[in-house]
């Protein structure tokens, strides 16, 4: 779903206009991306949360070569949906 879908159901959905939607979409994400810049984890009631988790350097193999190489560390974006859609998408 595009973002003017998305504005456009929401507008339609809660008798807002499309340019009320659309400013609080924009505000929701700049407070969700300050909050995990800042090293803390989001809660989206009845979504799940999102959290910024560290992954460890570790040595991958390539399948073809064998030839060993390491990747380093880095800062991972990590959704975990709550129990409810889980169970969900196991029914589709």
């Amino acid at each position: 779903m595009l973002t003017k879908e998305l504005v456009g159901q929401i507008a339609s959905a809660s008798g807002l206009s499309k340019k009320d939607v659309e400013l609080l979409l924009t505000t929701t994400n700049a407070v969700i991306r300050e909050t995990l810049m800042g090293g803390q984890a989001v809660q989206l009631q009845g979504l799940g949360s999102l959290e910024i988790k560290e992954r460890n350097e570790r040595v991958v193999v390539h399948p073809r070569t064998g030839e060993k190489t390491v990747v380093p560390r880095k800062n991972q974006l990590v959704f975990r949906p709550v129990a409810s859609i889980k169970d969900e998408i196991k029914k589709l």
